[in-house]
């Protein structure tokens, strides 16, 4: 058996042709969906994502801004940006890129964005939303990952489905995604007693913990749906959190890293903007 590579570059193309789309029905109407984020130092990484921010807003026509400040910037200043933003008619998404310096207070500057224009779904209200099944802005990869899982054509409703990490960002979200589509849902973390014995239990199985490798074909039902979310720098690599020979060889489908859920992400974020537009026309 051989697992069907979900292919998140491919999947991101189309939703993206998609996305221009309905910009451009916008820019017809006197508006240009704007996003603008917020880099705070250099650290490498960060910039690299913001670039990547940058370059899909304007493959599919929206406006992007970063706003590009000092490793040594205050709260009070970095604050001052968001209300200004907040303010800015020409933008409609505002993202804080993390991880900040450590001197910050990250909760605090997320909680200073308006709920209406926190696409990355942070903000508390829209993180409630999502708990209690209302409609709100709903965090790009546990929203890109829940994409590549109905691209398998499965009827979810009943489906075991055991996610491996507890964040607010990928974790507990898609746990909340994955209820409302009628799964039974297990989250499982570092603290997981005999973690094999959830996984294989697992019809959709979502790995979300920064441990390259841990997932291995033996800990995986045969048939099932593997989504790997993890981003490991190994000897120069980028690896996953699935050991994706193993687990390709057990799984009925499965996301590769690079090309998987992390295209889905920045797309989902320019879905997010352009929706935040749409509800402000």
């Amino acid at each position: 058996m051989s697992a069907v590579v979900l292919d998140g570059k491919q999947m991101s193309a189309s939703l993206r042709a998609e996305i221009a789309g309905r910009v451009q029905s916008l820019k017809e109407k006197g508006v240009t969906p704007g996003l603008a984020v917020i880099l705070v130092g250099n650290d490498p990484a960060s910039e690299i994502y913001v670039r990547n921010k940058g370059n899909g807003c304007r493959e599919v026509g929206m406006y992007s801004e970063t706003v590009a400040l000092p490793g040594d910037t205050d709260q009070a200043v970095l604050e001052g940006e968001i209300d200004r933003l907040n303010r800015d008619p020409r933008i409609h998404g505002i993202l804080v890129q993390l991880p900040l310096p450590a001197h910050l207070d990250e909760a605090a500057a997320l909680a200073r964005i308006l709920p209406e224009k926190d696409v990355d779904g942070f903000h508390l209200l829209n993180a409630g939303r999502l708990m209690t099944g209302e409609a709100g802005v709903i965090p790009c990869t546990p929203r890109g990952a829940l994409h590549m899982i109905r691209q398998t054509g499965l009827n979810l409703s009943g489906l075991e489905a055991v996610i491996v990490g507890r964040s607010n960002i990928v974790g507990k979200p898609m746990a909340a995604l994955l209820l409302r589509e009628n799964c039974t849902v297990t989250v499982c973390h570092s603290r997981t007693a005999n973690l094999a014995e959830h996984t294989r239990r697992a019809d959709i199985l979502v790995a979300a913990v920064g441990k390259a490798g841990l997932i291995t074909g033996d800990m995986v039902k045969p048939g099932a749906v593997v989504i790997d979310v993890g981003i490991n720098r190994v000897d120069g690599k980028v690896r996953g959190d699935v050991d994706f020979d193993s687990v390709s060889a057990v799984a009925g489908w499965i996301t590769p890293v690079p090309g998987g859920v992390g295209k889905m992400t920045i797309t989902m974020l320019l879905q997010n903007t352009l929706e935040a537009a749409e509800r402000m026309v």
